[in-house]
Parts: structure tokens; C-alpha cells; sequence
């Protein structure tokens, strides 16, 4: 969105009213000051409601973000996939079509799960801390992450869910990650149940696109499937390398695995191939798909930079 800088109107006979300065004074109707007030005072006030509707805060550069914040979680905006959306240690930002982020959010909460609903754009779940200390539950947005409120305690809580997914095949079901144990919502994050332990070394978590049972975990020893909720696990791939990311949408599986790069599957299969491993130290720690075009990616890497990929994750480029 462009901020205008000045508004005007014609105002009665031609004269231009401007929200940046005076009135001509052709438009001052000197002869009739009664006629001026009445007919020119709706006119301003109409005039200054939407100065201040068409300004937006100032943006500010990834690279200043980087150094001032991290990054917990990111998703493309379902209704504008040109935004991305970023939930971070202090606030809640979007980032723009201009390339600069804003924070939308008046809460300066450290936002640690997160996950956007599968459909319904406007809708966003997170948890963590709020800055004042604690925990804040489950929270939800209902107006894509300008104001929150908490849904639910959750089990033993409140919790602060360090990992939040939502099944794309069931949109009720979510799970989420709090004290070593695994937690599970059958009824849109109202009530929670403690489900089971999580696996050693848990890093990422995310719900199956295809059954709202089965997921899949990131964990230092490799990565990991549940079929039945988080109750049993088994190995996925047959590296046992440290997974720093897993993530489960439509048909496609994509996981980080140290050592070897970013790697995809269908789901149906879960057959592995290496999308692109020319990554060095480097590695990603959080990814998204665009929910218009399978081939579009934003990641962010262990530095805190954002990453968007046109071609499936084969080639990267900065935000």
C-alpha cells in the first residue's frame, strides 16, 4: 500500500481542500464565513480521517530485523502470498511486497509456536512468553495477527507450546509441545489433552496434510513418523542425522538434515531425494510453501536471513 502524502478535494465551487496545508484562499468563501464553516468542516475531518488511514507504520529492513530480533516461525500470507508473516522473539511482523518488515501487532510478545490455519487466512495460533514474563497459553488471531487473545490454558497450563502444528487434513486437530510432552486438541485448540512423551531430542514437529494421525518430528537423532498421534515413532529416513525442520504441505513432505541439505518427498511415498544440498555450515531452521504455487519457498537460515526460492528449494536467493 502507498502512503499518500497529501489528499485533496474539490471543495465547493473548485477551491482544492489539502490535508498538508492551507486552503487557497479562493476556497475560503470570505464573503460567506457561515457557509465556509459548515460546508468545509465535514470536508476536514473527512480529509484527516484518511490521512491517518492511508499511513502505515515505517518499515524496516530484514537486515536491521536480523539484528535486533529472531525468527520463530514464518508462513506466506494465504490471502496475499507476497507477505510473509513472522512470528519472533518480539512482536508479530509481516513482511511486504516492498521487502521490509512491519510489526502489526501492538503485543511485544516472544511468539514461539506458531502455525496459520490451512484455510482460513485471517486465522493464526501461537504461544510462548509474553514480555512481562510467563506463559501465555494458546493464543489466536482472528484478523491475521493484529490482535490475540487466548483460546485456551491448555494441559498443566499455561503452556508455552515451543512447537504448534495444525493437521491440513483436519483442521481441529492440533498438537503442540510443552515440559517434554506432547499435547493434543481435537476441537480447534479449545481443550487439550497430554497425548504422550516426545521423542529425545526434539527440534520441529508438523501434522500430516493427509491424516490428521500421523506426524512427523525433527530431532537431533534423525527424522522421525508418528501413525497414531504421537504415541509410537519410528525412523523416516535412514540417516540419523540432526533434522533442524520438517514440514508437511499438500503433497509434499520437506525436512533439513544436517550434512546432507534440504530434502523432499511425496507424502503417499516417502521416498527422499536431496533438493539441494550445497549449504556448508549453513542451515535452515524455519520453511514455508506458498499456498498458490508449490514452487515458491521462504526459509530462514541459523543467521536469522530470509530466504525465497522460485524452483522448489533447488536454488535460493535473499529475501
Amino acid at each position: 500500500m502507498q502512503r499518500l502524502d497529501f489528499l485533496r478535494y474539490s471543495a465547493l465551487g473548485g477551491g482544492a481542500l489539502s490535508a498538508s496545508g492551507p486552503l487557497p484562499r479562493s476556497a475560503h468563501f470570505a464573503d460567506r464565513p457561515g457557509l465556509c464553516r459548515s460546508a468545509l468542516t465535514p470536508l476536514l475531518l473527512v480529509a484527516a480521517l484518511l490521512a491517518g488511514c492511508s499511513s502505515e507504520p515505517e518499515g524496516t529492513s530484514l537486515e536491521q530485523l536480523r539484528q535486533q530480533t529472531h525468527i520463530h516461525g514464518l508462513a506466506f500470507d494465504r490471502a496475499d502470498s507476497e507477505r510473509i508473516l513472522l512470528a519472533t522473539h518480539h512482536g508479530f511482523h509481516v513482511v511486504g511486497g516492498d521487502g521490509l518488515a512491519r510489526q502489526v501487532s501492538n503485543e511485544t510478545h516472544d511468539f514461539m509456536g506458531f502455525t496459520p490455519h490451512p484455510q482460513d487466512a485471517e486465522t493464526l495460533f501461537s504461544s510462548g512468553h509474553p514480555a512481562r514474563g510467563g506463559n501465555l497459553g494458546v493464543l489466536v488471531s482472528s484478523d491475521g495477527g493484529r490482535n490475540w487473545e487466548q483460546r485456551a490454558s491448555g494441559a498443566d497450563g499455561p503452556v508455552d507450546f515451543h512447537q504448534l502444528t495444525i493437521s491440513e487434513a483436519d483442521p481441529d486437530v492440533l498438537y503442540g509441545v510443552y515440559a517434554g510432552r506432547l499435547q493434543v486438541s481435537r476441537d480447534g485448540g479449545q481443550g487439550w489433552r497430554v497425548q504422550a512423551p516426545v521423542p529425545d531430542g526434539l527440534i520441529g514437529l508438523a501434522a500430516s496434510s493427509r491424516d490428521p494421525e500421523h506426524l512427523y518430528a525433527a530431532t537431533k537423532g534423525g527424522l522421525l513418523m508418528s501413525p497414531n498421534g504421537g504415541e509410537r515413532w519410528r525412523q523416516l529416513h535412514p540417516e540419523r542425522r540432526p533434522v533442524s525442520l520438517v514440514v508437511a504441505d499438500g503433497e509434499a513432505l520437506y525436512a533439513f538434515m544436517l550434512g546432507v541439505g534440504l530434502i523432499r518427498a511425496d507424502e503417499a511415498t516417502r521416498q527422499w531425494e536431496v533438493v539441494n544440498g550445497d549449504w556448508g555450515e549453513r542451515y535452515l531452521t524455519h520453511l514455508a510453501v506458498a499456498p498458490d504455487d508449490p514452487a515458491r519457498l521462504v526459509a530462514a537460515d541459523d543467521q536469522g536471513r530470509l530466504l525465497l526460492s522460485t524452483n522448489g528449494g533447488q536454488d535460493w536467493s535473499p529475501l
